[in-house]
């Protein structure tokens, strides 16, 4: 399993672990009296701010159609608010007056739309890193099995002749 956070890699780990099925074990510890402050964080608050950002980027890491489609989502639902909201009045003949209200709609739906197309990419690419890390597990079990090839039966290509590879024959 793979760290992308500087923090701390115990909640990392975790959910990795549960999203690949791969089971943990609980093992209880007492804690030692502390001797020196903490040089991983300064206060309780850092480390819960620091835990939570950890949390949100793990799961948007293995979660980004959800979520960039629910931030799209909300963004999308704001701009046609804002953009119905402009066309109620312009067809009562106020919304001449309007036209930031035109502007920012536009510049929402536009947003909401690639957030939208961002969680899609995002997912694909979530997918592509799991077909890696599945090949990148089988490898090393070949490695670890004294680098054995698969079972995988092979042509044998013929000898070239002389000629054909550019080299007059002596």
């Amino acid at each position: 399993m793979m760290s992308f956070t500087d923090f701390t890699y115990t909640l990392e780990t975790i959910i990795q672990a549960g999203k690949k099925n791969i089971p943990i074990a609980h093992v209880p510890i007492t804690v030692n009296p502390e001797r020196r402050p903490s040089r991983l964080f300064a206060s309780l608050t850092t480390y819960v701010r620091k835990s939570g950002t950890t949390l949100i980027r793990i799961y948007a890491l293995y979660e980004p159609l959800k979520v960039f489609f629910r931030l799209g989502a909300v963004t999308f639902l704001a701009g046609t608010f804002i953009g119905g909201r402009f066309l109620i009045e312009y067809l009562s003949g106020e919304g001449t007056q309007r036209v930031q209200s035109l502007i920012l709609a536009a510049v929402l739906l536009i947003i909401g739309f690639q957030t939208i197309l961002m969680g899609i990419v995002a997912d694909l690419i979530g997918a592509n890193r799991t077909l890696l890390e599945d090949t990148l597990i089988r490898v090393r079990e070949i490695e670890l099995r004294g680098g054995e090839p698969p079972d995988v039966s092979r042509l044998e290509r013929p000898p070239r002749p002389a000629a054909a590879a550019g080299r007059e024959p002596q």
